[in-house]
């Protein structure tokens, strides 16, 4: 018992420096942190509000929390004592990040943090003084406090030298939510607004204001669709159905930008979201159509060479011949993968990251899927070439006539593929590159699958079905979902370019109508009439193309900028009012960008701004990248930037200012009234 009491003994003063203990110069100073006590004025005028605010700057690795701290930690906690009749508001809290540790989630801040709040004082000089606790943690959590005094004396309110980390803090703190919220009672989280689309949105996370109200530590499953989103929050002990649920909300768009909002949903039924396709739901998807492509007569005849080799061939070696066609098959379709990322890739590089907001892609996608129906309904044939020239390669004895038989049936069947290329397509377009090759590699193990059964069970071969009339009807009554979907794209088309845009994709789908039937009533004819036949259809596929400068140059159907009183952006007219004396502000803008269109429902399109535009006589300019616009590039990268938004203010005299990505009213009416 005394040798316990003496080691607890010895252990006290070392617990004692988990205390803030010195204080020198209004800063607190540790191996883990230094704190101070800051304010964004030098002097104070008396009923003017003004913000002080407790700064934290911590070590790498270390880290304090958020008013919810989530499954562990404490707040940190301000305590003032101000003059006689003056007032403070709360924290104003700046977005935390989620950090996992090991099985909890918490909510916390690392690297340089300012928590403000907001004073006003009602007499002349203003002592201000706090007493501040904090909880910094690492691998141990050590809890720290100080007591730090601001004199300020009265005067102008002159801007001091740590105003610019109050200024820059306008971009940490969310922002009012502009759109609907509604929490169900089994902790479904429905957001809606017409920004919100698989288009925009990557990711989303909710933290509530308070703790246990949501498992912090569960998954919140995201579901996103034209219009809105719904994230799966796990109700915890704390949560009440018939309750608002508040709380920060952060969604990310695909330019990699962070939208942060304060949130307030209001309990209500949550309907169904449309059904969306997941991952395995793809894969099998990709798998059966893999299978179904066995079924086509571009297809069938080469696979059914085999199929008969296989009847006189030892069970070893028609094994290997099976795994040698699988490694064709795989090989194949890797590589349209492989072609299709490469493609996505370059489309990225020169800004077509985003192809079905680019109406000259979406109609050349109709019409691609319009050619490939008129090919399934047998207007015109094509791989009849391809497979002379493999068929000697296919013919070959052994594995390797195996292997270029695998090749051959992904490059005969590439006619046939469209109907269940589309969801490969899409992966292609919208996930990841390895999701991509993974979808690609699976439907060739579709394709695959029954070669590789037969060779291992033979007897089976009499099961198959016998070639047959039905294969040709198989594949043209696959040619009405080619044709429904390419339907489906002139809509789109008519949304995104009008009807001058529908005209000019319409008189393409009938120019190629032509060249497919020119081309397939001469396929059979001498070759003077096959010549005749493909330079016709050559001539009207051409003339297709040149339909499409039109389409690029169709007006957009949006009127949301001359409804917000903005005018296009062009550089010569830029150059124009600027020559006249005129303050000008850019918006660079994009209908996939979340940030874009959240900062102009908040910090532009509201009444204080557009009277203090009105006041200044301030040429507001929209530039809508959505159709990357090369002007527009020219002009980000002018600014040094890669992506929307940018906002520049042009003041009547002197250099233009870049204002923050994440704007707020106060920030757009302070440059303004600085100009």
């Amino acid at each position: 018992m005394l040798r316990l009491l003496t080691a607890i003994l010895l252990l006290l003063p070392a617990l004692g420096t988990t205390r803030a203990s010195a204080l020198e110069s209004n800063r607190f100073t540790s191996p883990r942190d230094t704190a101070s006590l800051v304010s964004e004025v030098d002097t104070v005028v008396p009923g003017k509000p003004f913000r002080i605010g407790l700064r934290l700057q911590l070590a790498p690795g270390w880290h304090t929390y958020w008013r919810n701290p989530g499954d562990a930690g404490a707040p940190p906690d301000l305590q003032l004592t101000l003059p006689h009749g003056a007032t403070a508001t709360p924290i104003d809290w700046p977005t935390p990040r989620r950090i996992a540790e090991g099985p909890l989630m918490t909510y916390a801040y690392s690297g340089d943090l300012l928590l403000p709040v907001t004073i006003t004082a009602t007499g002349g000089d203003t002592a201000v003084r706090t007493h501040a606790e904090w909880l910094v943690c690492r691998e141990i959590c050590v809890p720290e406090e100080a007591d730090f005094q601001l004199d300020l004396p009265a005067g102008t309110g002159q801007p001091s030298a740590q105003a610019p980390l109050f200024a820059a803090l306008a971009r940490q703190l969310p922002r009012p939510s502009p759109w609907h919220a509604v929490i169900g009672n089994d902790g479904t989280l429905l957001l809606q607004g017409p920004e919100l689309t698989p288009a925009t949105v990557v990711d989303a996370w909710f933290i509530p204001n308070a703790s246990g109200v949501i498992l912090d530590s569960a998954a919140q499953p995201l579901t996103v669709w034209h219009g809105g989103f719904t994230l799966g929050l796990r109700p915890a002990k704390g949560f009440q159905a018939s309750a608002p649920l508040t709380g920060v909300l952060s969604v990310r768009d695909r330019s990699g930008l962070e939208t942060d909002v304060d949130l307030n949903a209001q309990p209500g039924a949550v309907p169904v979201p449309p059904p969306a396709i997941s991952l395995n739901r793809t894969l099998l998807l990709a798998f059966i159509g893999g299978l179904i492509l066995n079924l086509m007569p571009c297809v069938f005849p080469v696979l059914a060479l085999k199929v008969i080799a296989l009847a006189g061939a030892p069970r070893g070696k028609a094994r290997w011949q099976a795994v040698a066609y699988t490694a064709g098959v795989l090989v194949a379709f890797a590589g349209l993968g492989a072609t299709l990322l490469a493609a996505r890739a370059a489309g990225s590089a020169t800004g077509w990251g985003f192809q079905f907001q680019s109406p000259v892609f979406v109609a050349a996608m109709a019409w691609l899927l319009f050619a490939i129906g008129l090919n399934l309904s047998g207007v015109f044939a094509v791989g009849s070439g391809l497979v002379r020239t493999g068929h000697g390669l296919a013919t070959r004895p052994g594995q390797l006539g195996s292997f270029f038989t695998g090749l051959l049936a992904v490059v005969v069947a590439t006619p046939c593929t469209a109907p269940f290329m589309g969801v490969a397509i899409a992966a292609g377009l919208a996930a990841p590159p390895g999701v991509t090759m993974l979808v690609f590699v699976v439907m060739g193990l579709g394709l695959a699958a029954p070669y590789a059964l037969l060779a291992s069970a033979p007897a089976l071969g009499r099961l198959a079905p016998r070639p047959g009339r039905w294969m040709e009807l198989l594949r043209q009554i696959l040619a009405f979902p080619m044709y429904g979907a390419s339907a489906w794209l002139v809509w789109v088309i008519s949304q995104e370019a009008g009807p001058t845009g529908v005209l000019a994709t319409s008189a393409g789908l009938v120019l190629l109508g032509f060249a497919g039937w020119v081309l397939g009533i001469t396929q059979n004819a001498t070759d003077k009439g096959r010549r005749i036949g493909q330079s016709a259809a050559a001539t009207a596929a051409l003339a297709a193309l040149a339909v499409l400068s039109g389409i690029a140059t169709a007006p957009p159907v949006s009127a949301d900028a001359a409804a917000s009183g903005a005018e296009p952006f062009s550089s010569s007219r830029l150059a124009a009012l600027r020559a006249e004396g005129r303050p000008v502000f850019v918006d660079m803008t994009a209908a996939w960008c979340v940030t874009c269109l959240v900062n102009e429902r908040v910090a532009i399109d509201t009444t204080a701004v557009r009277q203090a535009f009105a006041e200044h006589h301030v040429a507001y300019m929209r530039g809508d990248w959505t159709r990357q616009d090369p002007h527009i590039t020219d002009y980000l990268r002018e600014n040094g930037r890669d992506g929307v938004p940018l906002y520049v203010y042009y003041p009547p005299s002197g250099q233009p200012q870049i204002l923050p990505q994440i704007l707020t009213e106060n920030t757009v009416l302070s440059e303004l009234n600085r100009g």
